[in-house]
């Protein structure tokens, strides 16, 4: 049982920032939720939340996501309108502003050092809306290596649509996360170097053979290639 909610709390990195308790006047999501759901429980517009959070697409959340739902400094919601539209919490272009759980809108470039974590042709890129990380298409088996020296904080297949799937961290803001592999080669616990083999490239939970790559900063997805040596 033990092991079983240790698991849970690690796959939780790669979904959002974790379960911490949020700041009065701040909303994490829930699976479930829609926006004109959380603005109705808030007694706020959905139009104030997407101008409070900055939401450029305000057709899509994300489950993990902390929404402001009460006026910044005090500032009044008249004129706004309620709407009836809802929306599916699934994943958001753009992190919403937040108390502790903010992460800075970039990373710094220099912060992070990765290598390619297998050799193939890239399908996917990151959009940080319908992409949170790159998809990169190889022959089944193809070696999957770290990209960068880290700790298995997840090994298994417990996170739907991920397959079989690996999360790495690095330090105390970085995380690389490796999914659809065929065989997972190291533990939860387990050290691995830069470039170790880890996994090998497969089709689980998904309709192709290819590694589905991200990095995350501080929890948030951030695009990977920023980070990759060029091709």
């Amino acid at each position: 049982m033990i092991k079983r909610l240790a698991c849970a709390s690690l796959v939780a990195l790669l979904v959002a920032c974790g379960s911490a308790p949020v700041a009065p006047g701040f909303y994490r999501v829930e699976r479930g939720d829609t926006l004109s759901k959380i603005a109705r429980s808030n007694r706020q517009s959905v139009q104030s939340i997407v101008r409070w959070n900055n939401l450029t697409n305000p057709d899509s959340i994300e489950v993990g996501q902390v929404l402001r739902v009460a006026p910044p400094g005090g500032a009044s919601t008249s004129g706004a309108t309620r709407s009836n539209g809802g929306v599916s919490a699934s994943a958001s272009p753009r992190p919403a502003p937040a108390s502790e759980d903010s992460a800075p809108s970039s990373a710094p470039a220099s912060a992070i050092s990765l290598i390619w974590p297998a050799d193939g042709t890239v399908i996917r890129r990151f959009d940080g809306a319908n992409s949170k990380g790159i998809d990169i298409s190889a022959a089944a088996g193809t070696p999957v290596v770290a990209a960068a020296a880290g700790t298995v904080v997840y090994a298994g297949n417990g996170l739907r649509g991920y397959g079989n799937l690996l999360i790495l961290k690095h330090n105390a803001e970085y995380l690389t996360a490796y999914a659809h592999n065929r065989v997972l080669l190291v533990k939860e616990g387990q050290s691995v170097a830069r470039g170790e083999k880890i996994a090998e490239v497969g089709n689980t939970d998904t309709d192709r053979v290819m590694l589905h790559f991200e990095l995350r900063y501080q929890g948030r997805s951030i695009d990977p290639s920023k980070a990759l040596p060029p091709r």
